[in-house]
C-alpha cells in the first residue's frame, strides 16, 4: 500500500513539474523569446529579445517626450567595438588615437557628395591629402604615415567591396585596416550613413541603371561567404534602356527596399539564401526592418538627404568637428520629374516595393529630430553654430542680430 502511495505521489509530482515547465515556456514564447527556435531555418545567429538591452537603449537619445522606441529588438553578434551616438557626443572623436569613422555608402542617397565633404571640407589640423587627378585622399592620423581615421570610398577605397553594407563592413573593416596598415590593433568604429526619401532614391537608381549602371562587382558577403550566384534582372552586360515596369517586375531586384537591406544584419535572415522566394517573406521582412532600425539607432551618426542643414549641425556637434563649406540642399528636380511622370498604378507599385524603406525613413526622421533637439538643448552657442550652418557668410553681432 505504501508503495502505491509513493508511486502516486511521484507521478503527481512529475505531472506538476511538467505543467509548470509548459507554463514557463508559454510565458517565454508569449514574450517572443522562443522565436529563434521556431524560425531556425532563417539563421543560425537568430536571437530575438523582448526589448533592446539596457546598453543599446541608452544609445538612443531619450527625453520625457521621446517618440522613438525600439521594442522587440533583435540582437546581432558583432566582433568590433562600435561607438553609438551618445558615446560619440560625450567622449568625442579622437583622431590621434584609435578612432575610425566608417561611412556606409548607400547608392543614390547623396553619399558621393557627402563623402567628398568628409575628405575635403573638414577643418582639421592635419587635413586629408588629396592629390590632383587622383580619386582617393590620404586621411592619415597626425604624425603617422599609414594609419587611417576614415574608412570610405574616397579615403581607403572599396576595401570591403563595392557599396559594402552593414553586414559586410562589420565583418570586414578591422581586417581590411590591419592589412592596409600592416599591423593588428583594436579600434573604435564610428559608423555613419546617409538616407534618402525611398521613392526619390528608387527612381534615381532606376534612371542610373537605365543609363548602364550595374554594381555587379559588389561582393554580397554575408555569414562568412560571398554570394556570387545571385540572379541578374538582365541579360548581357547591363540593363541599359530598361523601362520602369520591367525594372519593378524583377522580384530579385536589389533596388527594392535597398536602404533597409543595407542597414540590417542579413545573417539574422539567412543572408541571401532564398532571397527571391516567398517562403517566410513576411517574417524575413520583419527581421530586416527591425534590425535596420536598431543598427541605425546605434550608429554614431546618420543624415537625411532632405535635411542637409540639420544633418550638418548634428555631425558637427556629435564629432566636435566643423565643415569649412556647408552642405547644399540640392534640388530634387530629376526625381521629382520622374515622379510626376508616373501613372497612379506605377506610383502605388513603387511605394509597395519600398514599403520597408518608407517605414525605416519615418523612424529615421523622428530619430533625427530627436537628436537635433537634444544637441540644441546641450549647445550653449546654438544660435551662432546654427547660423553658421544655414547662413555661412553671415556673422552674429553682439546684440544678437546678423550681419553680412
Amino acid at each position: 500500500m505504501k508503495r502505491w502511495v509513493k508511486m502516486i505521489r511521484f507521478i503527481g509530482g512529475l505531472c506538476l513539474a511538467t505543467l509548470l515547465g509548459i507554463a514557463y515556456v508559454s510565458y517565454l514564447c508569449h514574450n517572443s523569446l522562443c522565436l529563434a527556435s521556431e524560425h531556425s531555418s532563417l539563421s543560425s545567429r537568430y536571437s530575438v529579445i523582448s526589448s533592446i538591452s539596457s546598453s543599446s537603449r541608452s544609445d538612443i537619445p531619450s527625453s520625457p517626450t521621446s517618440t522613438v522606441k525600439l521594442m522587440g529588438g533583435i540582437a546581432s553578434t558583432v566582433n568590433i567595438e562600435l561607438v553609438a551616438f551618445e558615446e560619440a557626443y560625450d567622449m568625442g572623436f579622437d583622431i590621434t588615437n584609435r578612432d575610425v569613422i566608417v561611412f556606409l555608402h548607400i547608392q543614390k542617397t547623396g553619399g558621393t557628395t557627402f563623402g567628398r565633404h568628409l575628405v575635403r571640407d573638414l577643418n582639421l589640423e592635419n587635413p586629408c591629402n588629396c592629390p590632383r587627378k587622383r580619386k582617393r585622399c590620404d586621411c592619415f592620423r597626425p604624425n603617422t604615415i599609414n594609419e587611417q581615421w576614415l574608412f570610405s570610398r574616397y579615403s581607403t577605397g572599396w576595401k570591403c567591396g563595392l557599396h559594402a553594407d552593414w553586414t559586410e563592413l562589420t565583418d570586414c573593416v578591422e581586417g581590411a585596416l590591419d592589412e592596409y596598415e600592416g599591423s593588428s590593433r583594436k579600434r573604435r568604429y564610428f559608423f555613419i550613413t546617409v538616407l534618402r526619401d525611398p521613392i526619390h532614391r528608387y527612381l534615381s537608381e532606376f534612371r542610373h541603371v537605365q543609363r548602364g549602371a550595374t554594381w555587379k562587382s559588389a561582393r554580397h558577403w554575408c555569414g562568412g561567404q560571398e554570394f556570387t550566384s545571385l540572379p541578374h534582372c538582365y541579360k548581357g552586360s547591363n540593363w541599359t534602356g530598361v523601362e520602369l515596369d520591367e525594372f519593378m517586375n524583377c522580384s530579385y531586384n536589389l533596388a527594392h527596399n535597398r536602404q533597409t537591406r543595407m542597414l540590417a544584419d542579413l545573417t539574422l535572415a539567412g543572408c541571401y539564401t532564398g532571397y527571391n522566394t516567398t517562403a517566410d517573406q513576411l517574417e524575413r521582412d520583419r527581421i530586416l526592418l527591425q534590425s535596420a532600425k536598431q543598427n541605425l539607432a546605434n550608429m554614431a551618426y546618420f543624415g537625411l538627404t532632405e535635411e542637409q542643414a540639420i544633418s550638418q549641425y548634428i555631425f558637427e556637434r556629435t564629432f566636435h568637428l566643423d565643415f569649412a563649406n556647408p552642405f547644399d540642399q540640392a534640388n530634387a528636380t530629376l526625381s521629382a520629374q520622374a515622379i510626376a511622370e508616373l501613372t497612379p498604378v506605377q506610383n502605388e507599385r513603387v511605394r509597395q516595393l519600398n514599403s520597408l524603406d518608407n517605414e525605416l525613413l519615418e523612424f529615421a526622421r523622428q530619430l533625427l529630430q530627436e537628436r537635433f533637439r537634444l544637441l540644441k538643448r546641450r549647445d550653449p552657442h546654438f544660435r551662432r553654430n546654427w547660423l553658421r550652418v544655414v547662413h555661412p557668410h553671415k556673422t552674429e553681432t553682439s546684440d544678437g542680430n546678423s550681419s553680412i
